[in-house]
């Protein structure tokens, strides 16, 4: 009988709750780590990703279809993007589909911090990588995007 004022987890659910506390904390890792890695560069963590956003993209985008690629707010994207913009990484393009909805582009600048950043994070990920076998680090991946993927589609 479950005498919490809270309903009861089933052991798959107590396992869930786990791993997003989990993920929470690694991601507080993540981002800590990220921003000690790409600090010389002059990027934080946001920005970094920002900029593999785009420059990722096979095409420029406005700032609301770069945060649904990345999961974000469209707010918190657009105060990276107006940062981006004032360290000359990023330029605002004219969208042909949208008269305010401006495209985003890296400028050469910016393609040089990416690159540099990109330099930086294969030698940290493998070293982050030993001691894990790739199969391990496929299986963590899997789980990880069916969770996004529910959330998703049951917010």
């Amino acid at each position: 009988m479950n005498t919490s004022r809270y309903p009861a987890h089933t052991d798959a659910g107590a396992e869930l709750t786990a791993l997003m506390l989990d993920v929470f904390r690694a991601n507080g890792a993540l981002l800590a780590a990220g921003d000690k890695l790409v600090a010389p560069l002059g990027l934080t963590s946001a920005r970094w990703q920002v900029l593999g956003s785009i420059s990722l993209s096979d095409q420029a985008l406005p700032v609301a279809h770069l945060a649904r690629v990345m999961g974000l707010s469209r707010q918190a994207v657009q105060r990276v993007v107006n940062d981006l913009e004032g360290q000359g990484l990023v330029a605002f393009e004219p969208n042909p589909h949208h008269k305010r909805a401006q495209l985003i582009v890296l400028t050469e600048k910016g393609r040089k911090a990416y690159e540099a950043a990109s330099e930086k994070e294969a030698p940290w990920s493998n070293a982050l990588a030993e001691g894990l076998t790739a199969e391990e680090i496929a299986a963590a991946r899997s789980v990880l995007i069916a969770l996004s993927q529910r959330l998703e589609d049951h917010p």
